[in-house]
């Protein structure tokens, strides 16, 4: 078996209403909220698991849920997606925060390998 690439950090939903949605898992559900970015971007706590709640342009897949993986090494990680064969959902994102890279598994389940600006 290989080495993993990164542990799960977060899972993006997708939110039509980032706000709406924000108000049921922070009011309703009592979880707490670490950060807003407006109505493209929250995360809330859910643990050792970040819930990101993600406008449609924030997402890798539109309107699919995806799992991120925090990586240490974005470029070693895409050159082993790359090897195995698979399907990227575009190139290398920056962001103010981080860099971040869009797959899909066989069966077609999004995933984003992220690497922490810093880190």
């Amino acid at each position: 078996m290989s080495e993993p690439i990164g542990r799960v950090g977060h899972v993006l939903l997708p939110a039509g209403d980032v706000g709406r949605t924000v108000a049921f898992l922070t009011e309703t559900l009592g979880l707490p909220l670490r950060f807003q970015d407006g109505e493209r971007y929250a995360a809330i706590d859910g643990g050792s698991t970040t819930l990101a709640v993600a406008a449609e342009e924030e997402l890798p897949a539109s309107r699919k849920v995806a799992v991120g993986i925090k990586v240490a090494d974005l470029d070693a990680v895409a050159r082993r997606l790359e090897a195995a064969g698979t399907p990227l959902l575009g190139g290398v994102v920056e962001s103010e925060h981080e860099r971040s890279l869009g797959f899909e598994d066989p069966a077609g389940n999004v995933f984003v390998a992220y690497e922490p600006k810093g880190s």
